[in-house]
């Protein structure tokens, strides 16, 4: 297994929804993403059952991270990433704690956590996490249950916290986030953002992507 731990350019962070692909097969939409540029995957698909679940998960880990070398995390479940050999987990706050994640997980596995509150994000920076999503950044109708935007002056206290407690976790965020604004979100020092309708969606994915990753420069 790859030291998916030492794994630190998020980028552009790909987050799957089936519902928003527009009847398009989602591996056909992922592989379209990756194909632009997308430095990592996150699925998330909360209407699958465990057992299909764990066949896309297993479909994508061979597909992307096996064939393409791009990180495939798995939202939530702990036991699907494991069971599909993927790069990692991604874990909100009502998730399994971390500690015990990363004792099933082992060292060489990501593990990232989202942080809906600056009292989240003071927390998450003692714990043996990957990366830390402060989100939402705007409004999103993506997630029904997402916390209260934290806007731009958000995203630079957020970025402002980190340095002044000298931590060095990647800072990722999403919710809402276009190419048309994804250059605002960057200059407040956030170095990574994920994104889920607006590639999932696009009617050409690798060139909704390319247009992130040229904005995002």
């Amino acid at each position: 297994m790859a030291e998916w731990s030492d794994f630190r350019d998020y980028g552009l962070y790909l987050v799957t929804d089936q519902d928003l692909c527009k009847g398009r097969p989602l591996l056909d939409v992922v592989l379209a993403a990756v194909q632009g540029g997308v430095n990592a995957v996150q699925i998330r698909e909360k209407n699958n059952n465990t057992r299909d679940f764990l066949a896309l998960a297993k479909l994508l880990v061979r597909e992307v991270q096996t064939k393409k070398n791009i990180p495939v995390i798995i939202n939530d479940r702990v036991d699907i990433a494991l069971a599909s050999g993927a790069a990692g987990v991604h874990l909100g706050q009502s998730d399994m704690p971390i500690v015990d994640a990363r004792r099933l997980l082992g060292t060489r596995r990501i593990i990232g956590r989202t942080a809906p509150t600056m009292e989240d994000l003071a927390r998450s920076i003692k714990e043996e996490v990957n990366y830390i999503a402060v989100s939402p950044v705007f409004p999103t109708t993506t997630k029904k249950d997402a916390a209260p935007a934290w806007g731009l002056e958000g995203m630079r206290k957020a970025r402002q916290f980190m340095d002044d407690n000298h931590c060095t976790i990647p800072l990722m965020t999403i919710g809402g986030i276009t190419a048309e604004n994804v250059k605002d979100v960057m200059s407040t020092g956030i170095e990574s953002v994920a994104v889920v309708s607006a590639i999932c969606s696009a009617p050409n994915v690798e060139e909704a992507v390319k247009e992130f990753l040229l904005a995002m420069k």
